[in-house]
């Protein structure tokens, strides 16, 4: 699943057994910088994208499901470092060329399946009534749910021109 903003699609995610998730770390970061709530020289480890994935990778590891994290849109390489160890991460050419050109840094394991294990935290579930409250309460989740769906479904209309005009 993509366009994954919330805690609770994620719960509803592991709940349903998808097969992985791709939550975007660096949109949930702009939308937090934009609102006031994070700066864009920020600590990465406070970010709240990459705070966002490790709440979910050790809620996943701890209760023992199967989907796969693929953290994503990364903004910057103090994100990457921050998540790895995770399942999967997708990362641009140029942040891996930053990555590779980094000598100040090892890249430690900060996501760790063992350590989940041991985390604090219960196990959640949601019914449908639950979920659309954890969700819907989240406005970063919400705003950015809405325009990826929007940005989607124009998209989808645009593919549709392109193809009607190869016929």
């Amino acid at each position: 699943m993509t366009l994954l903003f919330s805690f609770a699609q994620a719960v509803a995610c592991a709940e349903a057994k998808v097969t992985l998730i791709s939550p975007f770390v660096g949109r949930i970061f702009d939308w937090h910088v934009k609102n006031g709530n994070f700066t864009k020289d920020g600590n990465s480890a406070e970010d709240p994208g990459v705070l966002s994935v490790q709440k979910i990778f050790n809620h996943y590891k701890k209760f023992g499901y199967s989907t796969q994290v693929m953290g994503a849109s990364f903004r910057n390489i103090g994100q990457i470092k921050e998540l790895m160890g995770c399942d999967l991460l997708t990362i641009a050419p140029k942040l891996l060329k930053e990555l590779g050109d980094d000598k100040t840094d090892s890249l430690d394991m900060k996501c760790c399946a063992d350590a989940a294990k041991e985390s604090n935290g219960d196990k959640v579930s949601l019914n449908e009534a639950q979920y659309r409250w954890e969700h819907s309460t989240d406005p970063c989740a919400v705003d950015l749910l809405a325009s990826g769906i929007v940005r989607f479904a124009n998209d989808a209309v645009k593919i549709d021109a392109m193809i009607k005009e190869k016929l």
